[in-house]
């Protein structure tokens, strides 16, 4: 695994670029019960960049089993003594993204909201542990062509609800999915209880 792409490739894409008035950074996409690619099924996607060239978000609820430590050494000390690798996405699979909650938000790169993103590559690694209250350390991303995520909201493949720290850092990736739902209220929370075999009813 490439531990060298420390930086997410939102920040890659931000550069210079004014977001659409209807930009999706931010925000979170849960997977509708419709979404049945075992990609997606099921997931929370943080967007860290979306206009009308496309968008990039990580899957924040598929945590791997292998330690960052094992995966990508010179990240061991971002992640924590127990940090495992979560499993951003289908695209760029070797390559690595750091998600992270800044002490001061000029540490970042490019902000998703608030104080969380990716770090600024004049942060060096051992340094992060300092300048962040939480990370997460992902392998590859989830990313949509002009015009693909649009559709897939027309066609209400995904449900759009607000970000925080708190579900970008989840310690409970099995229940995030229903627990963003269930913050959402009425129907959304209802949605929350459906079984994942919706024929047991």
């Amino acid at each position: 695994m490439r531990s060298r792409a420390v930086v997410s490739p939102a920040r890659c894409a931000g550069r210079g670029i004014v977001l659409a008035m209807d930009s999706l950074r931010g925000k979170l996409l849960v997977a509708s019960p419709g979404i049945l690619d075992p990609s997606f099924f099921r997931t929370v996607v943080l967007i860290g960049h979306h206009d009308e060239d496309g968008a990039l978000g990580l899957v924040l609820n598929r945590p791997s089993e292998a330690p960052v430590a094992d995966a990508a050494p010179p990240l061991a000390d971002v992640a924590g003594d127990d940090g495992l690798l979560y499993l951003g996405g289908p695209v760029q699979p070797e390559g690595v993204v750091v998600m992270a909650e800044f002490v001061d938000p000029a540490d970042a790169a490019i902000l998703a909201f608030a104080n969380v993103g990716v770090p600024s590559a004049r942060v060096e690694l051992d340094a992060l542990p300092e300048a962040t209250e939480r990370t997460r350390v992902f392998a590859g991303h989830a990313g949509w062509g002009p015009g693909q995520l649009d559709e897939e909201l027309e066609r209400e493949d995904w449900i759009v609800a607000a970000a925080d720290a708190d579900a970008v850092f989840s310690e409970d990736a099995d229940d995030l999915w229903s627990e963003v739902l269930r913050r959402k209220g009425g129907t959304f929370a209802m949605l929350a209880r459906m079984p994942l075999d919706p024929s047991v009813n």
